[in-house]
């Protein structure tokens, strides 16, 4: 079987000490997906390509040339009408609409994935989730992850707050009860950062209270937990197996 052809859609640039590690978020999802299918080549599974969304509207691969794309999380808010989040969410939406394009969001990318598919999505009055935290799976969830719980990074305070029409939830935490969804065959999002190492997230914390966007509680909460086992490659397992998944057919995929 050919590798899977897999676009990284970057929403954001990695701070400057990430960056020159990683090359922007396509090597952090590469260095991701490495780690998970270890000791099987990466390049025999997937093929990632590398597409600033942000910076060129033309970057966007043509979707006959791809079987999966992936949004990755960003700075800014999945809710504003910027021209290239606008751009975002119709190219999303395309995808979707193809039924053999599949998507995947991660963060402001599960929240792309949400408003493209007509959910709301809103600057949550709870605050933030950071750095390692425990997420409740549901019976979908468990199905997909083993899990009863997971933990995951995290970082946002917008949230997705309905399920969209046909998707099912993958779990849930008290401060966002919408933490993933999936329709097999079509879409998995994540709210939560499987990608996100250890020092990845020490130097977010970092950046953000020193701009004073994190309270000293938030900043040394999350310092405290960023040490943690997380379950990165048990999501980024998940994923690659939803791609690999043949799709139902038509009849039973329609009772969703």
């Amino acid at each position: 079987m050919a590798p899977l052809r897999l676009a990284i859609l970057e929403a954001d640039t990695p701070f400057p000490a990430v960056d020159a590690i990683y090359h922007g978020y396509h090597g952090v999802f590469k260095h991701l997906f490495t780690r998970a299918v270890s000791p099987t080549p990466l390049d025999s599974l997937l093929t990632l390509s590398q597409h600033d969304i942000v910076n060129d509207l033309t970057a966007y691969p043509a979707l006959d040339a791809v079987d999966a794309i992936l949004i990755t999380g960003s700075k800014h808010n999945a809710f504003d009408d910027d021209p290239w989040i606008t751009a975002l969410v119709e190219y999303t939406r395309k995808a979707l609409s193809t039924d053999r394009v599949r998507v995947i969001g991660v963060c402001f990318g599960h929240q792309i994935v949400g408003r493209a598919m007509g959910a709301l999505v809103a600057r949550a009055d709870r605050g933030w989730e950071v750095s390692v935290t425990e997420i409740r799976t549901t019976e979908k969830g468990r199905e997909l992850f083993g899990k009863d719980t997971l933990k995951i990074q995290q970082m946002h305070r917008d949230q997705v707050f309905s399920l969209p029409a046909g998707a099912e939830l993958l779990a849930e935490t008290d401060i966002c009860p919408n933490q993933g969804f999936i329709i097999p065959g079509r879409v998995i999002t994540i709210q939560g950062h499987p990608e996100f190492t250890e020092f990845i997230m020490d130097e977010l914390l970092r950046a953000r209270h020193s701009t004073g966007l994190f309270s000293d509680d938030v900043f040394q909460s999350g310092m405290d937990r960023n040490g943690d086992h997380h379950d990165g490659l048990v999501v980024a397992r998940a994923f690659i197996k939803f791609l690999q998944q043949e799709n139902e057919p038509k009849e039973a995929a329609h009772k969703i």
